[in-house]
């Protein structure tokens, strides 16, 4: 149904009906600027990707778990390890904090990840969304504790102790000479 708005005194404007739609092209476009804008694909970030963790990111909004000016994590596990597929976003200011090697769950593959779990010992990764749940000093240094936000994909994280630390072999001088 059309609506029409006061434009200014004695005047009406017609409003036409957002659809779902017209939301989601201009989410796909803002998503596409985002990408564009922050440089991503001249990074290695594959556009879908980065599509998929906006998607996430948008439900995570949705929840009232992120806003839209929170810094998005996102760690391609397609690409080799030995590539920089971790990619730190402040939506913000459309800029790429951060970009770096990042390991996976020893138990999930060799160079490439391959196998994923939510049990407890497993010792592999886990795929999904997660938010973040402050920071600690442990057996690794600064830690960075992870809450699993996707049911039987990562929930049982925090019970794992799945958290986001430095790591001697995760860093581009070990992998240039030991792989």
């Amino acid at each position: 149904a059309k609506r029409t708005i006061n434009a200014e005194p004695g005047q009406k404007r017609e409003i036409l009906p957002v659809t779902a739609a017209a939301v989601l092209s201009n989410a796909l476009t803002t998503s596409s600027l985002l990408f564009y804008n922050t440089g991503l694909a001249e990074k290695g970030l594959p556009f879908d990707a980065f599509m998929n963790a906006m998607k996430g990111f948008s439900k995570l909004r949705e929840r009232n778990l992120a806003s839209e000016d929170s810094i998005l994590t996102i760690v391609d596990f397609t690409q080799s390890s030995k590539e920089k597929r971790l990619f730190v976003v402040d939506l913000k200011n459309q800029d790429v904090l951060f970009q770096s090697v990042v390991a996976h769950g020893r138990n999930s593959g060799q160079e490439y990840a391959r196998s994923f779990s939510n049990k407890p010992s497993s010792h592999k990764s886990s795929l999904g969304f997660y938010i973040t749940q402050g920071t600690y000093q442990g057996s690794n240094g600064y830690s960075m504790r992870l809450q699993g936000l996707e049911t039987g994909i990562n929930d049982r994280a925090l019970a794992r102790a799945i958290v986001m630390h430095g790591a001697d072999y995760a860093n581009e001088n070990v992998i240039d000479n030991k792989g």
